[in-house]
């Protein structure tokens, strides 16, 4: 049975919901799901931007075939050629074979090799700012470029301001029967997780997002919809302003993320003690114990936050294998713009500083702070000084 709801007069909101998936792309785990977002536009021409999952294909053509009703599906606009959001192009165009694709000329390749030529063939290619009218609605077209994949665009629909954003300002887990922002306390329930989606999915390729962004600030918009998450149609500058600010590495807040990679406890004995350091002295923590967090909750905090540090045992001469984890997802997430703290472990031959300092050294900005603490098998006296010279100086450099 369909499932759909009015974004518009002439809008529709024609994805799903999979609640069932435990980890998106096989990695980031979803707890509460995952949204599929498509919208149908009944106009003079009927028009799909994007399609679906595989997953969630039963539903997703129910719902296209109860507001399509008679009525043929003319046009598909596919904006971003990832799977979850093209799975079920090949089986749309065997139920609606006279619908003609809009894309661009890359994304005319990756259907091609898609498995999908003759769509690619017959596809309606256009260019950026190029527009095609629908009837009584006119689309614009924006390339978005490695946000977050080279293909993606993005298209504008002038009469009434509307944005389809592609991946861009979406978010982890599935609708629940809310599509709008403003039907739900966004701040308090899902920040958090169209923070995680960001800094995981898109983190990446900041630049690219604030190349975005300079172009949708020419635009009159008023309402976002993107192909994960809620829809937006009203406070769009709080959305746009996280964007800039995750976009150009500027944490949102003061505070300090410890992430701590311990094995026996007492390198998370000397973060835990750090911590009570700081919050005495009014600063904000947020401890992860690394081993049991998975590296993509980590990487979002340190998205959120202005100052981290790194605690960790050496093992077999390197890493702790998890620390070794979280490092490299995020360097790989081209973070910058932080102060850094170190605190190593290692019984005879501690090295996980040095290290640490390797792994962060292609990050730009990145200030490591000279107050580090050594720690040999467990804390001593000497420790707890050299713990409270790095909780002085991590306070300091936030003042």
């Amino acid at each position: 049975m369909y499932c759909c709801r009015k974004v518009t007069d002439d809008l529709f909101w024609v994805g799903a919901n999979d609640r069932k998936l435990a980890r998106f792309e096989g990695v980031y785990a979803v707890p509460r799901g995952m949204a599929y977002n498509s919208y149908l536009l009944m106009d003079e021409k009927t028009v799909l931007f994007d399609t679906a999952d595989a997953a969630v294909a039963e539903r997703f053509f129910e719902n296209i075939a109860h507001v399509l009703g008679d009525r043929p599906l003319d046009y598909v606009v596919v904006h971003h050629m990832e799977p979850d959001h093209s799975a079920t192009l090949g089986a749309l165009l065997l139920r609606h074979p006279g619908a003609q694709i809009i894309c661009n000329a890359k994304t005319a390749g990756l259907i091609r090799q898609f498995g999908l030529p003759a769509a690619a063939d017959g596809a309606m290619i256009v260019k950026e700012g190029e527009t095609f009218s629908t009837g009584k609605h006119t689309l614009s077209f924006i390339n978005a470029p490695m946000v977050h994949w080279p293909e993606v665009m993005m298209t504008y629909e002038t009469a009434e301001g509307i944005l389809f954003s592609a991946d861009a300002f979406g978010s982890f887990g599935a609708l629940d029967g809310a599509l709008f922002a403003d039907e739900v306390d966004f701040d308090r329930d899902h920040l958090d997780e169209a923070r995680r989606y960001y800094a995981n999915i898109v983190g990446k390729y900041g630049p690219q997002v604030q190349n975005v962004l300079k172009k949708a600030a020419a635009l009159d918009i008023r309402m976002l919809c993107p192909l994960h998450g809620f829809v937006w149609r009203s406070d769009i500058a709080k959305i746009l302003e996280k964007y800039s600010l995750w976009s150009s590495y500027t944490p949102e807040e003061k505070g300090v993320v410890i992430a701590t990679g311990s094995v026996y406890g007492h390198t998370d004995n000397a973060a835990e003690i750090l911590s009570c350091m700081l919050r005495e002295a009014g600063v904000r923590t947020v401890m992860y114990d690394l081993a049991s967090v998975p590296a993509a909750d980590v990487v979002a905090a340190v998205f959120r936050y202005s100052h981290l540090v790194v605690a960790s045992a050496t093992t077999n001469n390197g890493l702790f294998v998890k620390t070794e984890d979280f490092l490299h997802d995020l360097t790989a997430h081209n973070i910058q713009n932080r102060t850094v703290g170190i605190i190593e472990n290692g019984s005879w031959a501690p090295v996980a500083g040095k290290l640490i300092r390797e792994r962060l050294a292609g990050c730009k900005n990145m200030q490591v702070l000279e107050s580090g603490v050594t720690i040999k098998s467990a804390l001593g006296d000497a420790q707890r000084a050299e713990l409270e010279a790095l909780a002085a100086a991590l306070k300091e450099s936030m003042e």
